[in-house]
């Protein structure tokens, strides 16, 4: 069975389906003495039931112990010899909009047309560029800075572009006119979208670049959430005198906080299904952040733009090779089993978004499609 058939078996379906071959069972074997069944038959159906009854959800967290890679399916991505450049098999959109239906029906939620941005839990986070008519949902650690002030300059509210140490400026004052939430107000223009298009990342390299970013000591990247990271430290540590002023958080208490507080209400740390506008609006375009150097054209060519995005922080274009992805093999390496499960459990429905793969895969961090 390939993998989208297994996803698409809920477990509402397994279970009535459980339960209609025991009642089955039962009465063959209540009225065995009256059948012409044979035994055999009727323990092939058994082991049929027991068999549906044990296999793991379709939605369920494959750890290295219990991954059986032949059975992988996966587009392999590989370095061209010679001149450094990748070529990556990117996931179909047909098949990561039937994923992000998936998760969506995961969660209880499901999209009635048309597409209503201005219910968007975080209008914050969702732009209108009303030019180019296009709608994007901008996910905290998942690229979306490089994409804002890219689509700015589609826009022409950026004339030039902004040098990579400038690029978080998109955030503040320039970026404003263009957020949702300018379009909840009476009398403001409508929304009349031609395009939208959203961004995602794997949450084990999003929750690494969330805690090297906003929460470390790194001298390159890192303290723009002082005040989260001092709580961490007050809580996980328990140190409560003025030189908890002077710590960080290590990564191992920053997911214990997590854990404690189901996640956060920041949106740099929540998981990124609650950023999307679900279930009131469905995206044309979804890019996962591991193929944004292969799928930007196409964005581009839908917005009928010439601009393209500035390029990765990170100088190692394989995805699979980049700081991020090296630190969460080995920091989440080094977590216990236990801890894994509860964050697994947390961020769920964003694994679920586009099969995302365990930091153990060899092929992590890409989409299992």
């Amino acid at each position: 069975m390939g993998r989208e058939e297994r996803f698409s078996q809920g477990p509402t379906n397994r279970t009535f389906l459980v339960l209609v071959l025991v009642t089955a069972c039962i009465l063959l074997l209540i009225n065995l003495p009256h059948t012409n069944l044979s035994s055999t038959t009727i323990s092939s159906m058994v082991q049929l039931t027991v068999q549906i009854g044990i296999t793991d959800p379709p939605n369920s967290f494959i750890t290295d112990s219990n991954r059986d890679t032949t059975s992988d399916t996966t587009n392999t991505s590989e370095l061209s010899p010679g001149d450094g450049s990748l070529h990556l098999n990117p996931p179909s959109q047909s098949w990561m909009q039937t994923q992000m239906s998936h998760a969506e029906s995961m969660m209880g939620l499901y999209y009635y047309p048309p597409n209503n941005w201005k219910l968007c839990e975080h209008p914050m986070q969702t732009y209108y560029f009303p030019k180019i008519r296009t709608v994007f949902t901008g996910v905290p650690k998942s690229g979306c800075s490089n994409w804002i002030e890219a689509l700015l300059r589609a826009e022409g509210t950026l004339k030039e572009p902004l040098i990579s140490t400038e690029v978080y400026k998109v955030h503040e004052s320039i970026s404003s006119s263009h957020r949702m939430v300018k379009f909840l107000r009476p009398g403001s223009r409508r929304v009349r979208e031609k395009f939208s298009f959203t961004v995602v990342r794997n949450p084990w390299t999003r929750m690494v670049s969330g805690y090297r970013d906003k929460l470390s000591n790194e001298k390159t990247q890192g303290g723009d959430k002082r005040d989260i990271g001092i709580e961490i430290v007050r809580e996980i540590r328990g140190i409560t005198g003025p030189e908890v002023y002077e710590l960080y958080p290590t990564f191992l208490e920053y997911l214990q906080y997590l854990i404690k507080h189901k996640t956060t209400e920041n949106v740099h740390f929540m998981p990124q299904h609650k950023i999307l506008c679900f279930p009131s609006a469905q995206y044309d375009f979804i890019v996962p952040l591991e193929y944004s150097s292969v799928l930007d054209s196409q964005v581009w060519s839908h917005i009928n733009s010439s601009v393209s995005l500035l390029g990765s922080y990170d100088h190692v274009s394989d995805p699979r090779q980049q700081t991020s992805t090296q630190r969460a093999r080995e920091w989440f390496g080094n977590v216990d089993k236990d801890i894994i499960d509860k964050l697994y459990e947390l961020y769920k429905e964003d694994f679920a978004m586009l099969n995302y793969s365990n930091f153990t895969h060899p092929n992590f961090p890409l989409p299992l499609h």
